[in-house]
């Protein structure tokens, strides 16, 4: 079971390669540190499941779901059940 944290920081993934990386290390370099990132994967084809893997290699707070995709909705909801922190974002 995943540790309680404070947030949970859910992001839809799709086709956003271009974008991805950006919007992870923007998170990370924040100072406020009790939080988890789930990473949604919602089917994309270019390179975001593979630097969505790379990133939760790198860093025990991020989680990936690679998933068929559904759209950002079920994305989201996909995200909020596996989420543990007190508060979902």
């Amino acid at each position: 079971m995943l540790k309680n944290v404070t947030f949970s920081i859910i992001i839809p993934v799709y086709q956003v390669e271009a974008y991805l990386q950006e919007c992870i290390d923007s998170v990370l370099n924040q100072s406020f540190q009790d939080y988890e990132i789930w990473l949604i994967d919602d089917g994309s084809r270019d390179q975001s499941p593979a630097i969505c893997d790379a990133y939760a290699q790198q860093d025990a707070r991020i989680h990936v779901l690679h998933k068929q995709n559904e759209g950002l909705s079920a994305a989201r909801n996909d995200g909020m059940k596996r989420a543990s922190g007190a508060y979902i974002i």
